[in-house]
């Protein structure tokens, strides 16, 4: 499960935020940087996932 939230940060990073956060602000100024380009977002994404993966193993 853990890959295919890292696939879907990089190809659709909307998806793979929500998929880790759920609904909220995160996932908001995701959107909003998705929408600026899909880079940005996609960085964003793999930040979000990085930070989540140090928080289950520390």
């Amino acid at each position: 499960m853990q890959i295919l939230k890292l696939i879907l940060s990089i190809l659709v990073p909307p998806v793979g935020v929500f998929l880790m956060v759920g609904i909220n602000v995160t996932l908001l100024i995701n959107i909003l940087l998705t929408l600026l380009g899909w880079l940005p977002g996609a960085i964003h994404a793999v930040w979000i996932y990085s930070k989540q993966a140090e928080r289950v193993n520390p």
